[in-house]
C-alpha cells in the first residue's frame, strides 16, 4: 500500500519508521527539515510511570509507550549508527506535603501490579542521594522538600535528535520524505466517491495514494476543514530555558519534577528547564509569549535547585504545542465520512511520549 502522512514532527516521523517496514510511505511537511514546531520546543520527558493516576485510557496509553521505548531506541541506534542521547536515570517527583507523598503508597502497590517499580523516598534519603536539593521548596509558598518518588523505569530523549533517527531509519526502510512542500488539497476516486482519496495534492504535483495520515499537529485543523470534517486543534504555548550551571553536578541525573517545573539534565553542567503553559485569551486566537511566566518559571527551578542560581541563560525558546478543544488529548481515529483518512494529532504536551504507541495504533487502523 501507499501510505501518504502528512507533517513530520516526531508523531509523524514515528508513523513513517513503523509504517515504512512493510509498506510504500511518503511523507511531506510544509516546514524545513530544521524547522521543528512544536517537536523542537519539547523536553522529551518521557513521565508514565511516575503519573498519579491509577488507570484509564490515557493512562495505558502512556505506560504501553514508554514500554516501546525500550525497544526502539536500540533499534534506531543499529540502523542508524547513531548513539541518541536517551536518559534512563528516570525521574524524580519531590514533594512538598506529606499527605502527598503518603498517596504515593497506593500508586506504588498498582504500578508494581502494572510492571512498573516506583521508591517512596523521605527527605532523608532524598538528601542522601541528591544534596543539592537540600534546599528545595516551592517559590510562592516556601514550603520545604518532605521526600520524593523516583521512577526508575520513565526516561528522557532529545526529541530533535529522536526524529531525526526516526526519519533517518525509515529513508533506510525507502520512505519518501519531502520537505518545504506544503499539502492544499487532495483527489477523491471519483464523484460519485468522495469518501474515498485517491491522490494528494500539493501546488505543482498529485501523489497517488491508498491511504492518507494527518499529522500535522497545528496544521491538521486547516486539513481536516478543506476535507469539510473539520477537527479543532488550537495552540497552547510553552516556553522553556536552556541554563549551564557553574559547577557541574557529580551525583545521579534523573529528570527532576516539582512545582509545575521539568528540570531536565543533557550533561553535568547543563540542563534545560520548562516549560510554561501558556493559553490564549479566547479559543482561536494567537498566543503571546509571556514573559513574566518564562520569570517565574526561573524562579520555580531555582527553589527546586539552588545550584541554578548562579547558571548561566545559554538561551529560551518558546512552541506551540496542538491541543484538542472539548476532548481529550491524542486524537488518534478515522477522519469521518472518509474511508482511508486517518487523523493523528493533537498529542497536547505528550507527543514524544505517545509517538511510538501512536504509530501502532494508526497501524491497527489502517488493517480494521
Amino acid at each position: 500500500m501507499r501510505i501518504g502522512i502528512i507533517g513530520c514532527g516526531v508523531v509523524g516521523a514515528a508513523i513513517a519508521f513503523d509504517l515504512s517496514q512493510t509498506h510504500q510511505v511518503i511523507v511531506w511537511d510544509a516546514q524545513s527539515q530544521h524547522q521543528w514546531q512544536a517537536t523542537g520546543a519539547a523536553l522529551g520527558v518521557l513521565m508514565a510511570a511516575i503519573t498519579p493516576k491509577l488507570k484509564g485510557k490515557h493512562l495505558k496509553l502512556r505506560l504501553e509507550s514508554l514500554q516501546l521505548y525500550e525497544t526502539l531506541i536500540p533499534e534506531l541506534e543499529a540502523i542508524t549508527v547513531l548513539s541518541l542521547p536517551y536518559n534512563r536515570q528516570g525521574i524524580l517527583r519531590l514533594c512538598f506535603d506529606g499527605d502527598e507523598l503518603n498517596r504515593w503508597h497506593k500508586t506504588q502497590q498498582v504500578r508494581a501490579q502494572q510492571g512498573f517499580h516506583l521508591e517512596i523516598l523521605e527527605r532523608e534519603q532524598l538528601l542522601h542521594t541528591y544534596s543539592h536539593l537540600s534546599t528545595a521548596h516551592l517559590w510562592e509558598s516556601k514550603e520545604s522538600v518532605v521526600g520524593a518518588v523516583y521512577s526508575p523505569q520513565d526516561r528522557q530523549i532529545d526529541p530533535v535528535a529522536l526524529s531525526t533517527a526516526l526519519i533517518t531509519a525509515a529513508q533506510k526502510k525507502g520512505a519518501e520524505f519531502y520537505f518545504n512542500t506544503p499539502i492544499t488539497g487532495f483527489k477523491p476516486s471519483s464523484e460519485n466517491d468522495p469518501q474515498f482519496l485517491t491522490h494528494a495534492c500539493s501546488s505543482t504535483e498529485s501523489y497517488p495514494v491508498d491511504w492518507i495520515i494527518l499529522a500535522a499537529g497545528l496544521g491538521s485543523m486547516p486539513l481536516t476543514t478543506t476535507l469539510k470534517q473539520t477537527v479543532p486543534i488550537y495552540p497552547v504555548l510553552g516556553q522553556a530555558l536552556h541554563l549551564r550551571r557553574q559547577t557541574p553536578l557529580l551525583e545521579p541525573m534523573p529528570v527532576v519534577n516539582g512545582d509545575q517545573v521539568h528540570i531536565v539534565p543533557i550533561n553535568a553542567s547543563e540542563v534545560w528547564v520548562g516549560a510554561t503553559v501558556e493559553f490564549p485569551t479566547e479559543v482561536g486566537e494567537a498566543v503571546e509569549a509571556d514573559p513574566n511566566q518564562l520569570t517565574n518559571l526561573h524562579q520555580r527551578a531555582i527553589a527546586l535547585d539552588a545550584s541554578l542560581a548562579n547558571a548561566n541563560i545559554l538561551k529560551t525558546w518558546s512552541g506551540l504545542r496542538p491541543r484538542p478543544h472539548e476532548r481529550p488529548a491524542p486524537i488518534i481515529e478515522r477522519l469521518p465520512d472518509y474511508r482511508n483518512v486517518v487523523v493523528a494529532s493533537g498529542h497536547y504536551r505528550n507527543g514524544v511520549l505517545l509517538a511510538p504507541i501512536t504509530a501502532q495504533k494508526v497501524r491497527q487502523l489502517l488493517s480494521n
